[in-house]
């Protein structure tokens, strides 16, 4: 929004002077401008000498001018581009306050119900498919959606609710409840998680969805980060790792590692604590760490990460 605002009252605009302007990152500023481009606002790149962002034609954009499917797509783009950075959020909130009234209630439904998350040890920002904007787009017009899912019990149709789309990492979810009333209320006890890389397809319905009265979006994804923490964390190990790839090893593990308070043994290295939802998972995890840290408890993680080795001498040998 604050973008689109300096663009209007100057020829041009480069990524590092929106920077000083906004008091944020290049690259924030950079992916603002981005996300205004993807988004359908008339404005494009030039490179060399003199370059930077333009408005096509010198064009002015009148937010009060914006079609209703326009402010969606703004949104959308907004909400889709990287980081949960704090100007981030506010300037979807001063966006949200400055589109037409009509329009207002449908864009306050995609910035609520769109989460980015801090990552599950993942450090590569996530990719945005055209699903996702499907999503949000059935969010904002209160519609619910028909998704082919490759779940655990096979591949099933499921027509539901769309209520929260939000990032973890490098992944994509949709908290999500069929239609208990015939007003596309959601029936809450029937509300589920679905990762978005398994819909191998997805399109608005006609018919409405909306969340009850009182719908917590943000206490539900909470609980739902809550309980995949729970299953992600269900097998522990200690480890000793080499003080240069303490880092490192925790940024990979993210919520799944803590630094222990033991002092540093006898060839300075580090007590770290991991842990995953199953033994061989977490096994199949640490084999790529091999060279800088050793499990030290308990021994049926060191058992697994054997069995993992005479696999891999079999498979190569």
């Amino acid at each position: 929004m604050q973008a689109l605002l300096l663009l209007q009252g100057r020829t041009r605009i480069t990524a590092a002077e929106l920077a000083r302007e906004l008091e944020v990152s290049v690259p924030t500023a950079r992916r603002d401008l981005e996300a205004l481009a993807m988004s359908g606002v008339p404005i494009y790149p030039t490179r060399g000498r003199g370059g930077g962002w333009r408005l096509i034609g010198g064009a002015r954009t009148d937010l009060t001018g914006l079609t209703e499917g326009e402010v969606t797509s703004l949104l959308i783009g907004l909400t889709q581009s990287l980081g949960a950075e704090p100007e981030r959020v506010a300037a979807v909130r001063k966006l949200v306050r400055a589109v037409p009234a009509p329009f207002r209630e449908g864009a306050q439904r995609v910035a609520d119900a769109t989460v980015r998350d801090v990552p599950w040890g993942e450090v590569q920002p996530p990719s945005v498919s055209e699903t996702v904007t499907t999503l949000q787009r059935a969010i904002a017009a209160r519609r619910q959606v028909r998704i082919e899912y490759d779940g655990s019990q096979g591949t099933a149709i499921h027509e539901l609710v769309p209520l929260v789309v939000g990032s973890r990492g490098a992944r994509w979810y949709l908290l999500a409840a069929p239609a208990a009333a015939e007003d596309g209320t959601v029936h809450g006890e029937r509300l589920r998680t679905y990762r978005v890389d398994r819909m191998l397809s997805a399109s608005a319905l006609p018919a409405h969805g909306a969340a009850p009265a009182g719908f917590d979006l943000a206490g539900e994804w909470a609980r739902m980060v809550e309980r995949v923490e729970g299953l992600r964390g269900a097998v522990g190990a200690t480890l000793r790792v080499e003080p240069w790839a303490v880092r490192a090893l925790i940024d990979r593990f993210g919520a799944q590692a803590r630094m222990l308070e033991d002092e540093p043994d006898a060839a300075g290295r580090a007590a770290v604590e991991v842990s995953a939802h199953r033994l061989d998972a977490l096994a199949e995890q640490l084999a790529g760490w091999t060279s800088v840290a050793e499990v030290i408890a308990p021994p049926e993680v060191r058992e697994e990460l054997r069995r993992l080795g005479e696999r891999i001498v079999e498979r190569y040998a």
